[in-house]
Order: structure tokens, then C-alpha cells, then sequence
């Protein structure tokens, strides 16, 4: 394994301090204990307070167990018009009687499969998330087996779920980066179920209950998701938002009341739509610097995203933004077009707020034997300080 290595480009330094006195945006402060907010359309991450921190999921576990269930019906395993029926254990731990969130499902009754993601999605429902559970898998056990598989399929790494809704469990685990990552997954691989979240009621059993998250009626442009609360960790929400280019997911957690969960949550969008403006950094195809090669026709390559690389940047505040490209050194030659190479890795006030991977822009073959030698001459002069 070759050492590793971080190559500070002036090409790329050059584009993003030109806009200097605009690149940091005055500190956000919040309530919440924990929090994650991103930017995915540009990868920006705009806020990170104990984002790695594991906390009880709450009702946001619900996300795990819709994102087994949309699989199933992306698959074709499951269809929306399958009807699952009411045992008594969902009834008993997630109905009428368990005094928790519930769609109130009648017991022994047979309910549509998308009646039930609606009343997951819209009311929180615990019992429409075991009948779920059980009909898919035959028991809650096994579909938990399910969750905590599809979890690290998805790449959350830290979360562990031990039941369907998200009750109170020894065990029972999330970040909110994680939720956020489960979120922004569940938008983008099953865009039409998601769509669900946005649903201002639903009724079933002739009984009508507005969507529990409060953004959805605050008009910020937010589009889902949900809410959750225990008494240990306190009140949380996962919220996004699309409006106006961005494409925001935020997760808050530990806030002591529902009313200052709400406030919160429409402070961190508010700060999002009107503090921060996308800019375009590089175009689709154009490099964004250069990096060192040994062994080649020319002494550097050029690198490129795979695509345009936009940021949001803060429209008031001080800038110290910095731009390095890192990446696995040296580079040997011959490199073949679109070889990947490293990350183009931006910062403001030394924390990550941006991460994208770089690629060679063009071929580089290998150099004159004279070139050769010169490389090698080099490297064993200035190489090992690498290792400083």
C-alpha cells in the first residue's frame, strides 16, 4: 500500500477564493443535542453536532421498516394491493389498546398493503408497521432480520434495530447522519412511495389524523419525512425540503418539547433557504486541478468529478474556505482516462463541508526513459516525506 498523500491544487484554491469573503457563513447554533443537515444535490454539509452520536430511533425507526417493505415492492416480492391480516399481537402492542401511535386497525381485519404504508407514513402507525412486519416475513423477528440487513446493504453502519416501530428496546440504535443517509436513500430509490410522506391526513376505521410532522404545514418548501419521541432521548425529526435548487435533509434529536422540536426544525430550513446560494465551482468535464505523476510522458494529470461540482455558500459571514484534492501517492504511469484517483475534499473552518471523488481527465502513458529515471531520482529525495 502505498502511503497517503494530500495534494493542495491552485486551480481549484484559485475559483473558490475569488468568492473568499463569502465562503463561512456565522455559526448556527440549536437546541437540539444532536444534528445533521446536508445539501445532497451538492453534497454540502451544512451542520454536524454529535452527527455520530447513537441515540433510541424513536419512530424514525419506521424509515428502516419502510425501506424493507418499498424493496419488496420494487423487487416485485410485494404488491400495494396484497391484503395482510390484523393479528392480535399487532393489535395488542401497536393498536388501540397499546394507548401508542396507531391507524386504529381493527383486529382479525384484512387491511392493502399501501393502506398500510399510508398509515406508517402519515400517522405513525405501530400497529400498521407489525402487520407489515408479519406479513412479509411471517413474524416481527424475522422481518427485524430483514432491517438490520438492508441497513448495512445501505451503508449505515452504526444503527440496530430490534423491532418494526421503533418502541423501546434494549439495543435500538441511530445516528442522526444515519438517518439522514436512510432518508435521502428512501427518496431517491423509490421516489413515488416517498411521496407518501407528504400526505396531510389519512383516515382509516372512519377516523382521520393530520401528518404528524409540523414542517409539512409551514410552507419552507418541505416534502416528508417524520417525527419521534422517547422519554430518554427526548423529541426528533427527520425533515426534508426541496425548494429553490436545494435538496435539503435534516435530522434533529434530544429537544425537550414538541413545540421546540417544530421551531427547531423550521429554523434549520429557514437558515437553509435564505442564508445559503448554490454556486457552480467546475462544469461537467472540467478539471478541477492537477496532480503529480511518476513515470509519465508529463510530470502531472489532470482530474475531474464525474459531474458539475456545485456548493452552497453562505451569503453573509467570513470566508476560509480551502480545496484540496487527496488522493493515494504517488501516482504511477500509465493512467487510463477516468481512473479514479481521489476525492476533491473542501472545508470551512477546518471541518468537511463538501466530498466528491476525482478522476484522471485524460490518458497518461508512460515517459522517456530519461523521464523515468528523473521520477525516480525525485522520489527518493522528497518521497519519504510523505510519511512525516
Amino acid at each position: 500500500m502505498l502511503p497517503r498523500r494530500a495534494g493542495i491544487v491552485v486551480a481549484a484554491l484559485s475559483i473558490l477564493l475569488a468568492c473568499g469573503s463569502q465562503l463561512r457563513a456565522q455559526p448556527f447554533e440549536t437546541k437540539a443535542t444532536e444534528a445533521f443537515v446536508i445539501d445532497v444535490g451538492t453534497g454540502s454539509m451544512l451542520l454536524d453536532q454529535q452527527a455520530d452520536r447513537p441515540v433510541p430511533p424513536a419512530s424514525m425507526a419506521k424509515m428502516m421498516t419502510m425501506a424493507v417493505v418499498f424493496d419488496a415492492i420494487k423487487t416485485g416480492k410485494l404488491s400495494l394491493d396484497a391484503m395482510f391480516t390484523v393479528s392480535e399481537n399487532a393489535w395488542r402492542t401497536g393498536g388501540a389498546p397499546s394507548g401508542t401511535s396507531t391507524m386504529f386497525a381493527a383486529l382479525k381485519s384484512s387491511i392493502r398493503v399501501e393502506d398500510l404504508i399510508k398509515g406508517v407514513m402519515v400517522q405513525g402507525a405501530n400497529d400498521g408497521c407489525i402487520i407489515l412486519a408479519e406479513g412479509i416475513a411471517g413474524s416481527e423477528a424475522e422481518f427485524v432480520k430483514m432491517m438490520n440487513a438492508q441497513a448495512r446493504a445501505i451503508g449505515l453502519k452504526k444503527s440496530a434495530f430490534v423491532n418494526s416501530t421503533g418502541l423501546p428496546a434494549e439495543g435500538q440504535q441511530v445516528t442522526m447522519r444515519e438517518l439522514v443517509t436512510l432518508a435521502r436513500h428512501l427518496s431517491e430509490q423509490y421516489p413515488d412511495l416517498f411521496a407518501y410522506y407528504a400526505l396531510p391526513e389519512f383516515t382509516w376505521n372512519k377516523i382521520t389524523q393530520r401528518n404528524r410532522n409540523p414542517l409539512l404545514r409551514m410552507g419552507i418548501g418541505a416534502d416528508g419525512v417524520l417525527t419521534g419521541y422517547t422519554e430518554n432521548s427526548g423529541y426528533s425529526i427527520v425533515g426534508s425540503m426541496n425548494e429553490d435548487g436545494k435538496r435539503v435533509f435534516a435530522a434533529l434529536g434530544g429537544l425537550k418539547t414538541e413545540p421546540d422540536r417544530a421551531e427547531e426544525a423550521r429554523r434549520v430550513f429557514d437558515w437553509v433557504r435564505k442564508g445559503f446560494t448554490k454556486r457552480e465551482m467546475f462544469a461537467t468535464g472540467q478539471p478541477v486541478g492537477q496532480v503529480p505523476v511518476y513515470g509519465g510522458a508529463r510530470s502531472t494529470i489532470s482530474v475531474r468529478a464525474s459531474g458539475a461540482v456545485s456548493i452552497l455558500t453562505p451569503n453573509e459571514g467570513q470566508g476560509d474556505l480551502a480545496a484540496r484534492i487527496v488522493y493515494q501517492g504517488p501516482i504511477v504511469a500509465p493512467v487510463e482516462e477516468g481512473t479514479p484517483i481521489g476525492v476533491l475534499r473542501v472545508t470551512a473552518g477546518g471541518q468537511v463541508t463538501m466530498e466528491t471523488p476525482v478522476f484522471a481527465a485524460e490518458a497518461m502513458g508512460l515517459g522517456s526513459l530519461h523521464q523515468r529515471a528523473f521520477d525516480a531520482i525525485a522520489e527518493l529525495a522528497v518521497g519519504w516525506l510523505r510519511n512525516l
